[in-house]
């Protein structure tokens, strides 16, 4: 019968259904070619079921068959049924299996006028529509509660019992990266606390005019000493404001050319030093330069230290030997106890094996005179190399921040990996013993105290790239001189400062072995008994997508890959799964600690990477050369391949794991989170998904939604005698703060950039100030800027 046939649409009504039927054949094709695919690799069998029933019920809808509806209507009640027994009531799991079938259900019940027959459309139309209704509601409740934390409370009170090192005493300035050389990144300032802190207002805003047109990201947290706000620009312009009215008081330009930059534009702060002179540069500001130069000038005028160097200038590359533009930088602050700079460089150690040395130098701090070198390759050498030798090249590197204890007399030094970070095969024993290892060095003489390892053989990026933050920590004999060391496989560690021996449980645990180097591998790796901001191993369960064939590709890509859980082997002839992620855990954001409370709060990235080693002559096809190949002047950005010339494999490394179209990550969210740790103890007393979704889409596209997704997240925390926490550092442009006893989001603004950088706090004539600078980060994919934004309570400005 005619009814039973195609026949070509006359009206709009029938070339709506008419695309719809196309659009699901369409649709169901890639469901029923992937779901094949991956029931041969094991996989869920949801997906070839699902192909054939989009075909089918989209040739139905094209003969304007009821049948066709009544497939899908039935398939989506199934789905649901599936969804709830594979991931339960997880709003955010549910997003890939539901929504978008939910919406084409819509368009379904849209259809049924059209359809034949058309008995009972009113009956159908009615039920299915409640259906879709209780779908959506059920969706958006879960959504809406999805950023909420987690509690295990109570938070401890406020008690004098915990006084820490130094930071409890009311200090107005802020007089180092983390607030002091112990990094606590904390203020015991109350004027803003939880009751005013929505009254909070910008009071000024300055500009540096410093933007690269790439790899941009400036990462800076200033300094407030008395009344002057120091910082340094992303290419280290160093500035002087007005602490109160963010008024330009004077800038340093050093002349940085953009060939220097290395993975990125950053220059995460300065140094302050004072001097018992009462000549010019009493007081100095002290910065490393991208060009790997340290440069003292003039607090007060911005003017070169004559007495510094060479005309306040000093070359840190003396004795590294050969490099190119961009190899050996300087992107942290400097740490500087009994008045020795203690400087380590960012070594661009995914280029080749024989990269430049990561040598650790301290220098005169009045007189930028090379007081000792610490080669960890030669422990007899104190200074420079011999005339036509250089440092040991490819040692591992301290790239990111340092503490110190003035009165022990040491620093902290979170050491990173040799050069060609994925493999191991031609590293020292020295480099093995302190490579990814927390090294505490005696500030007088370079020479190694203690040290303590976080990862054995290292192949996995997991240098430690969080700065040590020094407490008193509680014992039953009493507080021990401690300091707490995050890890970017989240492991957070309690070691005694004077003689690095942990006073938590750490435990051997067995890991994969095998991959490229089985003979390399370690049979176990060290775990913390205290706290680990790690979830549990990620399954096929786990992917994501904003619909079911983005959710199938990552299932594909998982079941294809390797994956035994955390230290899987990197492997070549496919690709392995790292969980977590070279961000972290904890990178060099580090945590915050409330001395006061006994709390840690610690915000974390929760992604995977998918990599593969990848065969030298397949590299050089692909054009990965290191950067001082005349084929790659500017070498390849981290996230896309490192060359590692000198050993048999480049790494391909897709960092958070990005599906291949829409651009989002595979793994379902949370990708960030926040949480507040009792120091005590090491109990989780609350824990959240930190990051809306409003700055983040699929192909680049904001969504605009205000919902908690959890996003990656760069920088740090501060936290206050208020009871709040400040941070910004997530994708979503967002500074805000928290509750410490809930965890709640008391307080936000919205940035002109991206706010990948550690707030700092301080207090002028009375009043309390917080203040951010909101540069974007181009591997976060955050809006560039160059804005340093101050807040405070309403009052005159």
């Amino acid at each position: 019968m005619m009814s039973n046939q195609w026949k070509k649409p006359s009206d709009f009504k029938g070339w709506a259904v008419f695309l719809l039927g196309l659009f699901f054949i369409l649709f169901g094709l890639p469901m029923l070619i992937g779901g094949i695919w991956l029931i041969v690799l094991g996989g869920s069998w949801y997906y070839l079921p699902a192909g054939i029933v989009f075909i089918v019920s989209g040739g139905l809808l094209l003969l304007r068959r009821r049948l066709g509806a009544t497939i899908y209507a039935v398939f989506f009640a199934l789905t649901l049924l599936w969804s709830l027994f594979e991931v339960g009531f997880n709003g955010w799991a549910l997003v890939p299996r539901i929504f978008g079938l939910s919406i084409l259900l819509l368009l379904v019940l849209a259809a049924l006028p059209v359809l034949q027959p058309v008995r009972s459309v009113r009956l159908f139309t009615m039920l299915g529509l409640s259906g879709f209704a209780t779908v959506l509601v059920a969706l958006g409740v879960l959504l809406v509660n999805a950023g909420h934390p987690t509690v295990n409370g109570p938070v401890p009170a406020v008690s004098q019992a915990l006084t820490g090192e130094p930071a409890t005493q009311v200090d107005k300035d802020w007089s180092a990266y983390g607030g002091t050389y112990g990094a606590q990144r904390f203020s015991a300032m109350t004027q803003v606390d939880r009751d005013n802190v929505a009254q909070l207002t910008r009071v000024w805003e300055y500009r540096t005019g410093d933007l690269p047109a790439e790899r941009w990201g400036a990462e800076t947290t200033p300094l407030k000493i008395g009344d002057t706000v120091y910082l340094c620009s992303a290419r280290n312009i160093l500035i002087a404001l007005d602490a109160t009215t963010g008024k330009e008081r004077w800038r340093y330009d050093p002349k940085i050319a953009n060939e220097a930059i290395p993975y990125t534009a950053a220059c995460r702060g300065v140094a302050h030093f004072t001097t018992t002179s009462t000549q010019a540069c009493a007081n100095r500001i002290i910065e490393g330069t991208l060009d790997a130069r340290l440069i003292a000038v003039d607090a007060k005028t911005g003017l070169p230290c004559s007495d510094f160097g060479d005309n306040g200038n000093v070359d840190t590359t003396r004795g590294m030997g050969m490099m190119a533009e961009g190899m050996v930088s300087i992107t942290s602050p400097p740490t500087i106890v009994r008045g020795i700079v203690v400087v380590g460089h960012q070594i661009l150690d995914g280029e080749r094996r024989n990269a430049p040395s990561g040598v650790i130098q301290g220098f005169d701090a009045i007189t930028g005179e090379l007081r000792w070198a610490w080669d960890l390759a030669r422990p007899d050498l104190s200074g420079m190399p011999p005339q036509g030798e250089t440092y040991t090249r490819g040692t591992a590197n301290m790239w990111t921040m340092t503490s110190g204890d003035e009165q022990l007399g040491l620093v902290y030094l979170p050491m990173g990996n040799s050069a060609a970070d994925y493999n191991s095969r031609t590293r020292s024993l020295s480099e093995n013993q302190y490579s990814s290892s927390l090294v505490a060095l005696d500030v007088t003489t370079g020479k190694p105290v203690w040290s303590f390892q976080t990862v054995h053989m290292d192949v996995w990026d997991y240098d430690l790239g969080s700065q040590a933050t020094l407490v008193d920590f509680p014992t039953a004999t009493g507080p021990v001189p401690a300091l707490i060391l995050p890890s970017k496989q989240g492991e957070i560690y309690v070691l005694d400062r004077r003689t690095g021996e942990p006073l938590t449980g750490i435990e051997e645990r067995p890991v994969p072995t095998g991959g490229v180097e089985p003979e390399q591998r370690t049979a176990t790796q060290p775990f913390s008994l205290f706290n680990t901001l790690r979830k549990a191993d990620i399954t096929e369960r786990d992917m994501w997508g904003m619909s079911p064939i983005d959710q199938m590709l990552c299932r594909i890509q998982f079941r294809e890959a390797s994956y035994n859980g955390i230290y899987t082997t990197p492997t070549a002839d496919t690709h392995y799964i790292q969980y977590p992620g070279y961000n972290g855990g904890s990178d060099w954001g580090g945590v915050s600690v409330d001395p006061q409370r006994g709390i840690i709060i610690a915000n974390y990235n929760d992604m995977p990477n998918y990599n593969r080693l990848v065969p030298r002559e397949e590299a050089n096809q692909l054009g990965w050369f290191p950067r001082d190949d005349p084929r790659e002047p500017k070498g390849n950005p981290k996230n896309e391949g490192a060359a590692q010339i000198g050993v048999p494999y480049a790494v391909d490394v897709n960092a958070g794991w990005r599906m291949p179209y829409t651009g989002l990550l595979c793994k379902q969210p949370p990708w960030g989170g926040i949480r507040a740790i009792d120091l005590a103890s090491g109990k989780t007393l609350w824990d959240r998904p930190f990051g809306t979704a409003r700055a983040n889409g699929p192909f680049g596209i904001p969504s605009m939604l205000p919902v908690e997704i959890g996003t990656p997240n760069n920088g740090g925390a501060v936290t206050t005698a208020g009871g709040l926490i400040f941070i910004a550092a997530a994708t979503d442009n967002l500074i805000r703060a928290i509750d410490i006893d809930t965890g709640e989001t008391v307080w936000q603004d919205i940035l002109p950039a991206g706010g990948q950088a550690t707030p700092m706090i301080y207090e002028v004539d009375g009043r309390q100030y917080i203040v951010i600078t909101a540069g974007g980060h181009h591997f976060m994919e955050t809006p560039i800027g160059d804005y340093v934004i101050a807040y405070a309570l309403p009052g005159t400005d």
